[in-house]
């Protein structure tokens, strides 16, 4: 099932770890805050996600995640 994310996290990751974290599309809220967001096919690539985030020392500050409607 597909599953849209939006997730923040406070620190600045550089867009070019775009594909590393499941291809998520990066932006920036200001120089403190980065926004991933994007399609994940399932709930075991969620925590992969949220894995590499705390690995990289960054601290999660929002996260959404809802069923695709596209589907």
């Amino acid at each position: 099932m597909m599953q849209q994310v939006g997730i923040r996290v406070k620190g600045r990751i550089d867009p070019h770890w775009s594909e590393w974290l499941e291809g998520l599309q990066i932006s920036h809220v200001n120089q403190d805050i980065s926004i991933l967001t994007g399609t994940i096919n399932d709930q075991t690539i969620l925590h992969g996600l949220i894995s590499k985030l705390r690995n990289l020392g960054l601290a999660l500050v929002y996260l959404r995640c809802e069923e695709d409607k596209g589907e």
